[in-house]
């Protein structure tokens, strides 16, 4: 198999378990049916589409983990230490489906994760009970998704995007699911994520997970280590200072922040004309449409 080749299969089938990019979940999306709940080019279009959320991914995993009751929902009901890669395909299916998706399957994608909350129940190490259905744990993970795809997109997305418009659009996403009033727009995100500074905290726990979404060796292909470096240390630049503090991540000098903006650039810069530019749910979801992408 050629160089590049290669790195478009391992690519691939990370983020879909399929080396073509074109599991049963993705070619689902050439089937008749309207084109969903966002129009074809929308703003949640172009950046759920993009490799910026290798990026936005990864943060957003690592911002769940200052929460004590959502990490604990994912370290008693979660399989991702042992099939990290499956959880991060489930990951990918939710979010391509909902972004691109005939409104049928958005709405059978929403049901299977509602369907998974109501079994989410126990106790955190804290004592305190939590569930997965709790409103305000379901608005945490939801602004923690979206800022981090956000952050992620205005960094390294290859045009500006509509912030407001995305988190308006992210908002239908948050309503299906369960979350009360989701923000509408960049401020109102903001002020959000804020309003969770009481609720928390750093441990031994938070600090294991941080570590292992930094670097989770051998669950990953040992080709996809050095990449993910990348992606991993341009993720942890962009979470806020006090999460950051929360799971032992030390700030990095601005030099060393500017050299990992420039290296995670580089790399999305490189992996897009092996990728492609659209994504094969992109692709398939436009001509779905009877539409052409944009040049």
């Amino acid at each position: 198999m050629q160089p590049l080749e290669q790195v478009r299969t391992t690519f691939r089938r990370i983020l879909s378990g399929d080396e073509a990019g074109r599991p049963p979940w993705v070619e689902a999306l050439a089937g008749p049916g309207d084109s969903g709940w966002f129009t074809p080019g929308s703003t949640i279009w172009q950046v759920n589409g993009s490799l910026a959320t290798l990026v936005g991914g990864v943060r957003a995993l690592l911002l769940q983990a200052c929460h004590p009751l959502a990490l604990a929902g994912v370290e008693q009901h979660s399989s991702y230490r042992d099939d990290p890669l499956g959880r991060l395909q489930r990951t990918n299916m939710f979010v391509t489906t909902t972004t691109f998706g005939q409104t049928p399957l958005a709405e059978q994608a929403i049901e299977r994760v509602r369907t998974v909350h109501r079994s989410v129940v126990g106790t955190a190490i804290n004592g305190q009970a939590y569930s997965a259905q709790d409103p305000r744990l379901l608005l945490w993970v939801h602004v923690g998704l979206v800022d981090s795809m956000l952050v992620a997109a205005q960094n390294f997305h290859p045009t500006p995007i509509d912030a407001d418009e995305y988190v308006q659009q992210m908002a239908v996403v948050g309503l299906a699911l369960g979350v009360l009033q989701p923000p509408m727009s960049e401020t109102a995100l903001k002020e959000s994520l804020d309003s969770f500074s009481g609720e928390l905290a750093g441990d031994d726990q938070a600090r294991d997970v941080a570590q292992f979404l930094q670097s989770p060796g051998r669950a990953l292909p040992i080709g996809a280590w050095a990449p993910y470096a990348v992606l991993s240390r341009a993720a942890t630049d962009l979470l806020p200072t006090s999460a950051g503090a929360l799971l032992g991540v030390p700030q990095r000098q601005p030099a060393h922040r500017a050299v990992n903006r420039t290296a995670c650039r580089a790399l999305l810069g490189t992996l897009q004309p092996i990728l492609g530019k659209y994504s094969q749910a992109t692709l398939l979801s436009y001509q779905r449409c009877g539409l052409t992408p944009p040049l």
